[in-house]
């Protein structure tokens, strides 16, 4: 008898992302075996991890439930599971709309999984089981990394913020804080299995320490990351400029291992808006961070958030934007046109914005953003950089004889293929020869590789993969997350 198989659908940001590679985990751990790419919905399970951020959230999940319920008619024992943000936020709501789904389950416990598709089996009857507060950090379950050389790594969960667009807080609860040595063996585990880059993940992962009364702990954390030797790439997502010190912009500095990258939110450059927002920052707090990034690392590539037609927001509010956009030239921004978030203050807030209009302001500001980014980009033709060979970040690659990689700052380049193979966590030193805005071009002779360790766990995990039935892990934790992932962004930047 074939084991069965499953297919974890993602929607949201890396939080959203790094638990879906544990609920993989559980899956496998309790025999599950992963469908075939393509399948579509052709599964014994389908699981949506879902997002309540984005106003049509629900719409999107109920669309997509609904072209499963026939193929579930037609397929017995076939199973559906919805969890995460929407489903910790709508409840009793799923099944009564979309009664084939066989278990609902929260951003709490996400390791019940397994066990209430049992218990939906047997009893032949929903189950819905939403936990109010975390059960156990959830870095504890076995995990399916989808890469062999780069991993998520969670150092916190929760959000004590109360932005009046998001409704994150609500659903993932309030700032818990790992514990450092936890988080410091997870790291080790994974560099020891070949992993050559981690990225540090929390709502709001600068406030680390605050769970524990420890102000510079996010800093000592960045420091201590440092000294893991085999470590070649720490990054981290997403901060939150109230929480941003200087002592954090000196652990940037002073340890080779973390990159000159910052993603850091400005959601609007108006302090009358950012008031509105319950952003607990102002316009030139902002600048003045951003200045001393650059002063302590000049090659910082910076990325931030905006949301464009913030209720109440008028022309010189957006100007005001505008104008942050103009000084502090941001290698990338990921613009949002707001959207209402039911549940969240903004929602009902007086003087929402004519679609029309919010649609001209975010085409503006996309346009003034698309020429700042080639101008920066421009910057970096004729500098020599140290790309880390990227799996699925060249859609063209075949087409172009190339590979992709990520810099240092984390910009995409597609570089000439080597004469030696490059395999995806190997290293290969380029220079720069063209830039676009949202890539970088690197043609010429062939590069250097430094081949890796990371490159040699991918190789082990492909040449394993292809002796045996694809996706059988047995439930044990592996190694790697998705290369990086730079149009999502960390947990309640997504707008």
């Amino acid at each position: 008898m074939s084991a069965k198989t499953y297919e974890v659908r993602t929607y949201g940001c890396q939080m959203n992302v790094h638990d879906s590679e544990r609920l993989s985990g559980l899956l496998e751990g309790a025999g599950y075996v992963r469908a075939p790419e393509g399948a579509d919905g052709d599964a014994d399970v389908v699981v949506f991890n879902t997002c309540a951020v984005r106003e049509n959230a629900d719409n999107k999940l109920y669309g997509n439930l609904g072209r499963l319920a026939p193929m579930k008619t037609k397929r017995p024992g076939m199973q559906i599971a919805v969890g995460g943000c929407l489903a910790q936020k709508d409840r009793d709501t799923i099944v009564r709309r979309a009664p084939w789904v066989d278990v609902v389950f929260g951003t709490h416990n996400i390791g019940k999984l397994p066990v209430l598709l049992e218990r939906a089996r047997v009893q032949e009857e929903a189950q819905i089981e939403i936990a109010e507060s975390l059960e156990a950090f959830p870095s504890t379950l076995p995990t399916r990394r989808e890469s062999a050389y780069a991993a998520w790594v969670s150092i916190s969960v929760g959000c004590n913020n109360t932005c009046t667009f998001c409704i994150v807080p609500a659903l993932r609860g309030k700032e818990k804080d790992r514990r450092p040595g936890d988080i410091l063996a997870e790291i080790e585990a994974l560099v020891g299995e070949g992993v050559s880059e981690i990225t540090l993940l929390g709502q709001n992962v600068n406030a680390y320490g605050s769970d524990m009364g420890d102000r510079e702990a996010f800093s000592k954390l960045l420091r201590a990351c440092g000294a893991i030797e085999g470590l070649e790439r720490v990054r981290f997502t997403s901060p939150h400029p109230r929480d941003f010190t200087d002592d954090v912009i000196a652990a940037m500095a002073e340890t080779p291992n973390v990159m000159p990258q910052l993603h850091m939110p400005l959601q609007s450059g108006s302090d009358r808006i950012l008031k509105a927002m319950r952003r607990s920052y102002r316009q030139d707090r902002y600048l003045g961070i951003i200045d001393k990034v650059r002063a302590a690392i000049p090659h910082a590539a910076i990325s931030t958030d905006i949301i464009v037609g913030f209720p109440g927001e008028t022309e010189e509010d957006f100007e005001e934007t505008m104008r942050v956009v103009r000084e502090a030239r941001f290698a990338q921004a990921f613009t949002f046109q707001y959207s209402k978030r039911p549940g969240t203050p903004a929602a009902d807030m007086d003087g929402q914005i004519p679609k029309e209009v919010v649609q001209e302001r975010y085409m503006r500001l996309s346009a003034l953003q698309e020429e700042i980014s080639w101008a920066e980009n421009k910057t970096q033709v004729g500098r020599t950089l140290d790309v880390m060979v990227a799996e699925g970040e060249g859609r063209k690659d075949g087409a172009t004889h190339r590979l992709s990689g990520r810099a240092p700052d984390n910009r995409l380049v597609h570089f000439t293929k080597p004469d030696e193979e490059a395999r995806p966590g190997d290293v290969v030193t380029v220079t720069i020869t063209y830039a676009a805005p949202h890539h970088l071009l690197a043609e010429g002779p062939s590069p250097k590789v430094r081949r890796t360790r990371a490159g040699d766990a991918w190789e082990r995990r492909n040449t394993a993969a292809a002796a045996k039935p694809a996706g059988v892990l047995l439930g044990l934790p592996t190694v790697g997350v998705p290369a990086p992932l730079p149009a999502v962004t960390g947990g309640c930047a997504v707008e």
